[in-house]
């Protein structure tokens, strides 16, 4: 019993003191590393997952598609809120698919192709379609930022004092 033990006594001694971690170990022998983050899916120069504003004409509506949830409302129309499922990107186009409150289907699926409004001179990133229920909607969509901060022109607003 004796020979054995004497024998162990030095694997014992270089297994502590090896640094190599078990995440050392592991890239040593060839297995994965832990897969970089991905970048949020962009279309036409525009971050997916940043809020939207989404909006029509004639009838006006607009949808506002925010991380925690999409809203959809318009003149005589009520206010459907549902949750954000992230988008669907394949190619140019993104598509968000939830159920309303109400348990309406809101489908909203924008293009990474220029348009307008026809009402002003503001161009917009994305072309988007609007499916609520029955009903199919056709606008224009761009990050709400750049609403916020444009005018009806596309010009950065004046700053109010």
């Amino acid at each position: 019993m004796r020979p054995i033990l004497i024998l162990a006594l030095p694997a014992l001694a270089l297994s502590a003191c090896s640094d190599s971690s078990e995440a050392t170990r592991d890239v040593e022998m060839g297995a994965p590393e832990a897969p970089a983050p991905t970048a949020p899916p962009v279309l036409n120069d525009v971050a997916l997952d940043q809020p939207l504003a989404v909006l029509g004409t004639e009838p006006f509506w607009s949808v506002r598609i925010r991380p925690d949830g999409i809203e959809y409302d318009g003149v005589d129309r009520p206010l459907r809120r549902g949750a954000n499922p992230g988008p669907m990107v394949q190619g140019t186009t993104a598509v968000w698919a939830t159920a309303t409150e109400d348990g309406q289907t809101l489908v909203v699926t924008l293009a990474a192709t220029p348009c307008s409004d026809g009402m002003s001179d503001r161009a917009y990133p994305l072309t988007a379609q609007v499916e609520v229920g029955a009903e199919t909607l056709n606008g224009c969509a761009a990050p709400q930022s750049t609403i916020d901060t444009t005018d009806e022109t596309g010009q950065p607003k004046a700053a109010t004092s």
